[in-house]
């Protein structure tokens, strides 16, 4: 069978993480325009409930239970997934875990498995998804980094570690295929999104954890996805308040230093004491596999506004003499 039009109806789409979230979403968002899909993640419980979603749409859907961590793994999910359609014209690099807490406290094991799943996890699926757009002689790899590819804060650092090093893998893999003009390369840049990702990360703070306000919806970046299937282009970030903190980060990086430490001990980190849990960094949990967080309420939105008002205050304090 040959390739089709990345984007177009009936194109054939790989999803990994689609269990949840950014995922989830956009396996919805790609069944509605017609496309055949292939959906990947470590629960098939769920994988099973989305491939349902999507069939409801009229989507022709195949689950690959798949933990891209394991090169062999996400082998087998290309090879399936032209066993099943004959090619494959958009993969969608997607699966993320998650973890809150110092660099000291984040158990070096919980560290090694989120950069194995955030960058290994995408280095593994370009390299078992190359082979088949260099054979077709097209295809679209859309890598999913986090505005945290290009920024940071304190008590993410191997999530801020793989999502760095997925910007510069997804670069240079940019750079070298650059003369092959019918093989595109993306990056999708996520600001805060209304995902589970957060209630799943681990979490060694002893606090409760609340994503960082303005929250947006996983529909936004699921359609920027789809978009970029369609028209290929190298960066889009999702999520323009929080994007404005790049510049901010890359221009003003002691000043950007200096007030980060509140805005997180402030937003990310709430009153309440929990125990230590390395969330679903190594085990999922079907059970809170959504494709929204719920924290979208009319509170998160005050805080958003707050945030505001406090990072302002924040800059303004911190360029007195």
């Amino acid at each position: 069978m040959k390739p089709g039009k990345p984007g177009a109806p009936g194109a054939v789409v790989v999803i990994t993480g689609a269990s949840s979230g950014i995922g989830r979403a956009t396996a919805h968002a790609f069944a509605k325009d017609g496309a055949r899909l292939i959906l990947a993640a470590r629960s098939t419980e769920t994988l099973q409930e989305v491939a349902a979603e999507c069939a409801e749409h009229g989507a022709q859907v195949i689950t690959v239970p798949t933990d891209v961590s394991q090169e062999s793994e996400v082998e087998n999910l290309m090879r399936a997934a032209v066993e099943a359609f004959g090619h494959i014209d958009v993969c969608v690099a997607n699966a993320s875990v998650y973890s809150y807490g110092t660099f000291e406290t984040t158990p070096p094991q919980v560290f090694r498995r989120i950069i194995e799943t955030n960058l290994f996890g995408p280095v593994h699926t370009a390299r078992a998804v190359l082979p088949y757009f260099r054979a077709q002689g097209q295809g679209t790899l859309i890598m999913i980094g986090s505005v945290y590819s290009k920024i940071t804060s304190p008590y993410v650092s191997p999530y801020v570690t793989s999502k760095f090093g997925l910007l510069g893998f997804t670069e240079v893999l940019r750079q070298e295929l650059r003369t092959a003009k019918d093989i595109h390369i993306c990056m999708v840049l996520p600001a805060t999104i209304d995902t589970p990702i957060y209630q799943h990360a681990a979490n060694y703070t002893g606090h409760l954890v609340h994503p960082l306000p303005p929250v947006v919806s996983p529909h936004r970046v699921a359609k920027a996805i789809l978009r970029i299937a369609k028209r290929p282009r190298p960066v889009s970030v999702v999520g323009q308040i929080q994007g404005t903190l790049i510049p901010i980060h890359s221009l003003f990086p002691r000043l950007y230093d200096r007030c980060i430490n509140p805005v997180m001990n402030v937003l990310a980190l709430r009153q309440g004491v929990i125990a230590p849990s390395n969330g679903t960094v190594f085990t999922p949990d079907p059970l809170s596999n959504q494709t929204t967080g719920n924290w979208r309420t009319t509170r998160t939105r005050r805080l958003a506004t707050a945030s505001a008002i406090f990072t302002i205050w924040s800059l303004a304090r911190r360029r007195r003499p």
